[in-house]
């Protein structure tokens, strides 16, 4: 799979952080409920792997990632869980190469012109610009369109429902990605939902 075929199954990439295995497979049922079929578990807690291996397991028909791959071992720990790409805050030569021996799509994150050249350099053309908002949002990706006209990008950071059609609106951004759609208190919660109603709501706005 190419990163951006991730693009093509919907506008928003729900951002989900879980603190209880329990939780995920609920949790992707009611974004899959709401039409969105990418999920990316991201790395920053003890439970994340199971999760995502529990979503692969009960939910094959959602498309399962791993965020927040920092490091080699992160990137085998992630495709050893099932995970089925991964997204990284920033990107080094060797989480790619690693990614690339493991046929682990990635999906790695810039912040600049220079991060997207060594991107580039690893042959990437899809990337996660991050953390948007604070790095310089809408006026810095159509400042970065100029040089990079065939780079896509996958703003994240600070996006809401609200500034999401302003991004998507963007020749050079297919999709996006927030974490609004699972918010820490529905997930603790377990009001599933809501968690669909959002995600409902986020998958509209590729025809706004």
């Amino acid at each position: 799979m190419n990163t951006l075929e991730l693009a093509a199954h919907g506008p928003v990439i729900p951002v989900i952080v879980l603190h209880r295995v329990e939780d995920a497979v609920p949790l992707a049922r009611a974004l899959l409920a709401g039409g969105v079929k990418v999920l990316e578990v991201t790395l920053r807690t003890p439970v994340a792997l199971r999760c995502i291996e529990a979503i692969a397991a009960a939910v094959p028909e959602a498309l399962v990632g791993a965020g927040t791959v920092r490091s080699v071992a992160d990137a085998r720990d992630a495709i050893a869980a099932g995970a089925r790409f991964a997204v990284s805050p920033g990107y080094t030569r060797e989480v790619g190469q690693a990614c690339v021996d493991l046929r682990l799509p990635l999906l790695p994150g810039v912040a600049s012109a220079s991060e997207v050249m060594q991107a580039q350099a690893g042959g990437h053309h899809f990337v996660k610009f991050f953390p948007a908002t604070a790095a310089g949002g809408i006026p810095m990706l159509k400042a970065l369109a100029g040089p990079f006209p065939d780079v896509a990008f996958c703003p994240t950071g600070g996006i809401t429902l609200q500034t999401a059609p302003q991004f998507l609106a963007l020749p050079n951004v297919p999709v996006c990605g927030g974490s609004w759609m699972t918010p820490a208190d529905a997930v603790e919660q377990g009001d599933w939902a809501r968690v669909t109603q959002l995600a409902r709501e986020a998958s509209a706005l590729r025809a706004a």
